[in-house]
């Protein structure tokens, strides 16, 4: 991975698109930030006018479903090379990133990326409507509101309006 090689541009930083609204996405993105970085690392929101600007050809509404990275001589990747890249930037994980980049390695950097991307499907969604945005709800059923605690709405139910078995 290493920018230095014949017929290789270096790579002097990174930009990472990510889903500002995916709270696995941010957490990611405010634990980057702190990481001693060998690359410098840009974190900007995918699909945002920002990323629109800069990346004019990239499939923007792609970019909320994949971590996607592209490099300042225009090298994009997505998913697990994504990851890889990612890591590769910072100081800390760069040896474990050459290790996901071997075909050893290669199954456990696309586990992980689909162990995310699984997460996300089913990721919390916060109810702005209920207890001032401090309610969680999923798109399974499940809420949780810190003053009454867990509930379950089962599908075609709304304000207390089921139908009867």
């Amino acid at each position: 991975m290493s920018g230095t090689s014949e017929g290789r541009v270096p790579v002097r930083r990174l930009t990472v698109l990510y889903d500002a609204d995916c709270s696995l996405c941010a957490y990611v993105r405010d634990w980057l930030n702190r990481q001693p970085q060998l690359v410098p690392l840009e974190l900007v929101p995918a699909n945002s006018e920002r990323a629109r600007r800069r990346y004019p050809g990239l499939d923007h509404r792609a970019t909320l479903d994949d971590i996607t990275v592209v490099g300042d001589a225009g090298q994009v990747y997505r998913g697990a090379a994504a990851w890889i890249v990612t890591l590769w930037a910072l100081r800390e994980h760069r040896p474990l990133a050459h290790r996901l980049s071997t075909p050893a390695g290669a199954p456990f950097a696309k586990g992980a990326a689909l162990a995310a991307a699984k997460w996300r499907g089913s990721q919390w969604v916060r109810s702005r409507e209920q207890w001032g945005g401090q309610a969680y709800g999923r798109t399974d059923g499940w809420s949780y509101d810190p003053a009454h605690g867990w509930a379950h709405t089962a599908p075609g139910c709304a304000e207390g309006t089921c139908p009867t078995p």
